[in-house]
């Protein structure tokens, strides 16, 4: 369990690394992500926005992911660390769950959609289980070096 948060984490970063390369094909990436409609009717306010709206997302991935790859190695004192990572299992379980729920209730089951659920279901869990670990862990220590004293 100790390397699923890392791992998740390495899971954002590579997706947030497909946002900014999907970027020269975005006609092909919004497509093929199932957001080619919403992208198209926001890119008549202006057309630079499905873009800067991607970018945004990419960041954000990257965000979570660098919370979930330095959040034991103390290398990079992170703020409210234990929040931002449950808070982030919680966003990945409303997006999984949502749409599962979402598709069963409109009875429209989408394959592409469902994987991407799956996915997002699987990097929650492994934030959730690799933050209960090391928050689990952190306690444990203070508690030994309590008692040491």
């Amino acid at each position: 369990m100790r390397g699923l948060l890392k791992l998740g984490g390495y899971c954002n970063l590579v997706i947030s690394l497909l946002h900014i390369v999907g970027l020269f094909w975005a006609k092909e990436f919004f497509r093929v992500t199932g957001v080619a409609e919403p992208m198209t009717q926001l890119s008549v306010l202006h057309y630079s926005l499905p873009y800067l709206l991607t970018v945004l997302v990419a960041i954000a991935f990257a965000l979570f992911g660098i919370y979930a790859v330095f959040a034991e190695d103390g290398f990079i004192k992170l703020p409210f660390k234990k929040n931002v990572i449950y808070g982030i299992v919680i966003i990945y379980f409303i997006r999984g769950f949502g749409e599962w729920i979402g598709h069963a209730v409109l009875g429209s089951v989408n394959a592409s959609e469902t994987l991407y659920s799956s996915i997002a279901i699987a990097i929650g869990a492994m934030y959730g289980l690799g933050g209960w670990y090391l928050f689990n862990k952190t306690k444990t220590i203070r508690r030994i070096n309590e008692n040491r004293r």
